[in-house]
Order: structure tokens, then sequence, then C-alpha cells
């Protein structure tokens, strides 16, 4: 089968991070698969074996999402806009894919509707319309107006076949962050968590009894890595290493660099670093859908401190989830100092080891979830 996915990131990169593992996953299938990309360009992520499209790339402003930036930083136009429409139909028609997948929309990306709603009509009017999905994270951005979940109901019901909810039902159900109507109860299909395979250990080591600090591929963490190069002057008995991503990595790292302690290290992100969890003393981050994916398969120990900003509750409802798993601490941005900082990395790597769990082959599921969808679907 022929496949689209379609996904703009705006603030960090794990959303495409995650889209690129299922379009990995159904070409492994022996399937046509194509990725749209309507993000800014994320060269440390692995696109080996995706067809890439890239759209005139947007970026949010910060966090406040409803104010879209093109690819130069400014206000993206009309003309910007619809730029990107002519090349998401040019792309549908010129594939004529049997299913077109839209990542969080119509969950989220409401900026975007217009786009998405544009698309959705060309699908449905195609000669052969494709199977349409919704592929969803664990864990939501609950709508703060009852008015946003009806548009998400509504949309799917018009034009959905099914929503993909990349997630472990027993560990993070929908619920916890969206209200399911009954109605849309029939079309979830839980595929467990979409992760890499569980990465191998490091060639060289590298990141051995480090404290590993990141915050995504996004302009993200500033308080985060502040308050680590700190606690590094009072936690010696490691080496500290943070790796920062986002577009003006290079400005943030000299800011770090500038009178660091000996003990700490700063780099970009860094591609191995999924495989350098499995030698560190403990990895400090957010609470982002992958990174903590990343700890569970490593069994690191893990400080979280989930991105809360423009009140943003999505890394805390996980971290939440996630507290009462062995080594594993969380702490609040608004109580993230170095002492506590410190604290909680030295009570992450002194507790009891923990249990694996979860089901990690998400992405295969989904392979084998949408292949059956697609031999059900009555002929057209």
């Amino acid at each position: 089968m022929k496949l689209l996915i379609v996904v703009t990131h705006l603030l960090g990169t794990g959303h495409l991070s995650r889209a690129l593992t299922l379009a990995r996953a159904f070409g492994e299938a022996g399937h046509d698969v194509h990725l749209a990309s309507g993000g800014m360009p994320a060269p440390q992520l692995n696109t080996d074996g995706v067809d890439m499209i890239q759209l005139p790339p947007l970026r949010s402003d910060g966090v406040n999402f409803t104010r879209l930036l093109d690819e130069n930083g400014c206000d993206a136009s009309l003309e910007y806009h619809s730029d990107r429409q002519t090349k998401l139909s040019t792309t549908l028609h010129d594939l004529q894919p049997d299913v077109l997948i839209t990542e969080l929309f119509p969950f989220g990306r409401r900026s975007l509707r217009f786009e998405f709603d544009h698309l959705l009509r060309a699908a449905q009017a195609l000669a052969k319309p494709p199977l349409i999905l919704s592929s969803i994270r664990d864990i939501l951005a609950p709508p703060s107006k009852p008015a946003k979940a009806q548009y998400a109901d509504d949309v799917i019901a018009q034009f959905y076949d099914g929503v993909l909810v990349h997630s472990d039902a027993t560990i993070t159900p929908l619920e916890l962050s969206w209200p399911v109507p009954k109605t849309m109860v029939p079309k979830l299909h839980y595929t467990g968590f979409v992760a890499p395979p569980a990465p191998p250990v490091h060639p060289k080591a590298s990141g051995k009894n480090e404290i590993l600090i990141s915050a995504g591929g996004g302009d993200v963490g500033t308080h985060l890595f502040d308050t680590a190069k700190e606690a590094a002057r009072l936690e010696t008995n490691h080496s500290w290493r943070i790796l920062v991503g986002g577009q003006n990595a290079g400005d943030r790292m000299r800011h770090l660099q500038s009178n660091a302690p000996d003990n700490l290290v700063v780099q970009a992100a860094r591609p191995d670093f999924r495989a350098m969890l499995h030698h560190a003393a403990a990895s400090v981050s957010m609470c982002g859908y992958n990174t903590a994916l990343d700890v569970l398969q490593t069994g690191v120990p893990a400080v979280f401190i989930p991105f809360d900003e423009g009140g943003e509750v999505e890394q805390s409802l996980r971290a939440k989830s996630l507290a009462n798993h062995n080594q594993i601490q969380v702490l609040t941005n608004g109580d993230l100092t170095p002492t506590t900082l410190q604290g909680a990395v030295k009570a992450a790597i002194s507790g009891p080891k923990r249990a694996s769990t979860g089901s990690y082959d998400g992405a295969n599921e989904t392979v084998r979830v949408v292949e059956s969808m697609l031999l059900k679907r009555p002929a057209t």
C-alpha cells in the first residue's frame, strides 16, 4: 500500500521523530511511504529510508502556538500558507495514497485547521479516497474549552476512519488527558508506545557514569540547562554533560560554556544520545514522549522536569504517570534549583532498580492495524 504521513512540529521535534519511526516501520514492511513535514528542518533526526517532502516550514513563536513564523522568523503570510496548501494538494494528487495519516490533527494543530481541512476535503474527493487516520501520542494537551473537544469530535466523525493512539491503555489511556465521547470509542486503536528499537550499548561507552542533561531538539530548556550548570558545581562525583538542541544552539552553548565548572561538558544534541543513556549514571530532561520512552527502554535513572510554559500540561501529566516507577524523580520548574536538582539526581541513582513495563512495539503494531483496516475496508 501507499501511505502519506503529514506532520508539522512547531517547537520541539518529538512529533517529527515519532512520525519518522512510523514511516520506517511501514517501509520495512514493504509499503511505499512518504512523509510531508511542515516544521523546521531537523538534521539531527534519522531520515534514512524515508521519502521526505519538505513543505515551506513553520515554527511557533515560543509557546505561542497561535502565532506561526516562517523560515526567516517572520509572521507567516497568507501567501506562505497558500504555498503550503498547494504543495500538500499537489503531493496528495501525485501520490494517490491508499492511506492518509495526519499526526496530532484534529486533536491539536488547530492553528493549521484550514490547511488540514483543505487536505481532507481533497482526499475525500479523490477517485479512490484513502483510508484517513489520525495519529496521536499517549497524552494530549487537554482542551481548554469544550468547543475544542467538540471540534475534534466533529472532524473525526466527518473525515476519519480511525484514530491511532500510540500508548499502552493500561498505563496512559486517552481519557487521562482528553474527553472521549462514546461515538469515538469504536475508532480508537491502541498500538502501544511508538519507539525505535531499544538502542544498543554505545560502542565507545560514551556517557559512562555521567549525568546527561537534554531538552529535546527545540529552543527550550534554558532554565533547566542553567540550573544543571550550577548543580554540577555542587555534585562533583560525576561528570555532567549538557546536550543542546534547537535553531540557536550555538549561542546557547557559548552561554553555558562561559565560566562552566571543570566537570561539565556542553555539546550540541547528538544522534547517539539514546545509546549513551545505557552508560549514564542518570538522565535529566523534560518529559516529552520520545525522551520518556528512551528512559524506560534503557532503564537509566532519571529526573524529569516537565515542560510547563504557556500553561502546557501534557508533560506534567506524563511525568505524574511515571513518578511511581523506581529510579524516577519529578521536579516542577517552580521547584527547580541547583540544590533540589542535586538531591533528585542522588535519589534517582540510589533508588531500587525498576522493572521494564509497557509495550514499545507500537510502530510495528501500527503497521498491522492499518493493514488490517485497509483489508476490511469495503471496495469503492
